[in-house]
């Protein structure tokens, strides 16, 4: 079973701070994935800095807007059969409040040699702080790290208590696909 969080069930607006910090590191051309977007949040601050942005959701209502500056899909990546993207790769993959296991190393397959992915979402421990309660939805103290092993050189990592922008417990990881991987 899979897990959605998205804007519209917790109020993100601006841009996560976790994001925001490790977009400051990406190449001018990189093209960004903002996997389960929502409203775009994180494919609009890209858009911004001038890259080339997909948005995939479930549902792109959130970024109809956006069709003219951006490339959209609407694809149910927990019921439609298959990754979506086939072999197409990113430089950058931003997932943020979202976790649905069978596609995480379709994630890391997507990223281009030396692509960063940024991602972030709710851990174990965060059913003390509301939704989502379920242990399907949370990530496992270091699982973002397993996820890169072998694959992907962290940069950056954090499991804990955040009250940004609503007090829970997260997971973080920034992290580039090693060349040869």
């Amino acid at each position: 079973m899979a897990g959605h969080w998205t804007e519209q069930h917790a109020g993100f607006k601006a841009p996560s701070r976790w994001v925001a910090r490790w977009a400051e590191t990406v190449p001018a051309d990189a093209s960004v994935l903002d996997l389960a977007c929502g409203s775009g949040r994180h494919g609009r601050l890209f858009l911004d800095r001038g890259h080339p942005v997909t948005l995939l959701d479930r549902n792109i209502a959130g970024v109809a807007d956006l069709t003219a500056q951006a490339e959209l899909i609407e694809a149910d990546l927990e019921t439609d059969h298959g990754w979506p993207l086939g072999d197409r790769r990113f430089g950058v993959i931003v997932v943020t409040c979202y976790l649905h296991r069978p596609i995480l190393d379709d994630i890391v397959e997507a990223l281009a040699p030396e692509g960063l992915l940024i991602y972030e979402t709710f851990a174990h421990g965060n059913e003390a702080y509301g939704h989502p309660a379920r242990p399907a939805y949370l990530l496992q103290a270091g699982e973002l790290l397993e996820l890169a092993r072998g694959r992907l050189t962290v940069l950056g990592y954090e499991h804990g208590y955040d009250e940004d922008p609503k007090p829970g417990i997260r997971q973080r990881i920034a992290a580039r696909k090693d060349p040869n991987a």
